[in-house]
């Protein structure tokens, strides 16, 4: 089992729980969950989180402003952010990752392209930590 911390964000309860199914699945045991970036900021003020895997698409701050808001605040700039979202052209990517996104998942996934994409998220940032 893996001892960081993930917090989800999406907007969906089935999305939340499929992600958090998954996670569980892949050795994370510790799952938080919000509904929007705005409620993903007060999960994250909370301490402990090591991952973040947010969704584009939500209402009151969607994942792109939320991305942007972790980023503005200097104890969250190394967290390793995931963007996991529907939206999968080139431009939209490039703009996760220029607001400082760590990696990009398209939904739908499996498993293993999920586990794999936190896999390289957490080598790529030395293992997260916020």
């Amino acid at each position: 089992m893996s001892a960081i911390r993930v917090l989800v964000v999406d907007d969906s309860p089935t999305m939340r729980k499929i992600i958090k199914g998954q996670l569980n699945q892949a050795g994370f045991a510790e799952v938080g969950e919000a509904e929007n970036g705005q409620h993903g900021l007060e999960e994250l003020a909370k301490g402990g989180y090591g991952l973040v895997l947010t969704d584009w698409n939500m209402p009151l701050m969607d994942g792109l402003q939320f991305v942007k808001e972790i980023r503005k605040r200097e104890q969250y700039k190394g967290l390793p952010i995931l963007v996991v979202t529907t939206r999968n052209t080139k431009s939209d990517v490039v703009e996760a990752m220029k607001e400082g996104a760590n990696n990009y998942v398209v939904k739908p996934f499996g498993p293993n392209a999920l586990s794999e994409k936190i896999a390289k998220v957490l080598a790529a940032t030395g293992g997260g930590g916020a």
